[in-house]
């Protein structure tokens, strides 16, 4: 992917926009843009927010502070959804600052929110290049060899989440997540119920926990878990369709097609979704 090409793309947008706007930025110092951004933010009107951000720049482009600006700019272009926007502005933002851990870690999570588990793992190597104990790039590498099956290095980064502090929340999540990959659903769910037991409120334990239910068989457990989850937060299509597995294991078909459509809707990956639609009709 060339993300110069990108920002440029992106950026002759923005001359349009400008035009289109009437230059209403027109005439404020570089100061007054980057407070104005914050305005914008704290109205939460991203879009004027961009704006500000980039006349800013535009403005006075050789600002050693511009590194911050296309920090803040790729946070706010990721909020709206403008993933390709938010890696080129992260990336030149680097391209000036290239050991920030906090630009690393914030484009290393937008790679993951895109699946793009690699370059995210190369982001949390420098990360921790850089700081060997943070935390969050421990916790989310680990979960990258869990994806890769490297089960033995997510168990060192979970390791080392609790030597450095043994009461962290993510160590022991890791470590039901890893049990349960590994087939050690008891520890798993041992682990999981500690923790909400702990900390009742955490929906993540309670999802997490659902999906380990239903690989052990236990789907009355699952649903009540998964429930919860729905009760009190607006799912996404993965829990749709875990909600859905759990309701064809039950032979509820109908509420299963209905979850798997609204997991499509929601943008769940239509090749998978299929084939459990496939799997609840013909069943």
């Amino acid at each position: 992917m060339n993300y110069t090409h990108i920002y440029i793309t992106s950026f002759l947008a923005f001359l349009l926009l400008l035009l289109q706007a009437g230059g209403a930025l027109r005439g404020q110092s570089y100061e007054e843009l980057v407070r104005k951004s914050y305005d914008y933010l704290d109205r939460d009107d991203l879009p004027a927010a961009e704006v500000a951000l980039k006349e800013a720049m535009r403005m006075e482009p050789a600002n050693p502070n511009n590194y911050a600006l296309l920090s803040n700019l790729g946070t706010i272009q990721r909020r709206q959804g403008k993933y390709e926007d938010a890696i080129a502005s992260y990336s030149i933002s680097l391209g000036r600052e290239p050991k920030n851990v906090m630009i690393l870690g914030n484009r290393a999570s937008l790679y993951l929110e895109i699946g793009d588990a690699e370059r995210a793992l190369a982001d949390y190597n420098l990360v921790l290049v850089e700081d060997s104990i943070n935390q969050d790039a421990l916790y989310n590498r680990g979960l990258i060899y869990l994806q890769k099956k490297n089960f033995l290095w997510a168990e060192q980064d979970f390791d080392r989440l609790l030597q450095i502090n043994e009461y962290t929340f993510y160590g022991r999540l890791g470590h039901a997540v890893l049990e349960k990959a590994r087939g050690n659903y008891d520890e798993s769910e041992r682990i999981y119920s500690y923790l909400i037991d702990k900390m009742p409120r955490e929906l993540q334990l309670y999802r997490g926990r659902a999906d380990l239910y239903f690989l052990m068989g236990k789907n009355a457990r699952a649903m009540a878990d998964i429930n919860r989850v729905f009760a009190d937060s607006s799912p996404d299509a993965d829990a749709y369709i875990l909600r859905g597995k759990i309701k064809l294991a039950q032979y509820e078909k109908e509420a299963a097609v209905r979850d798997f459509l609204k997991a499509k809707e929601l943008g769940y990956d239509a090749v998978p979704a299929d084939e459990l639609l496939r799997l609840a009709r013909y069943k």
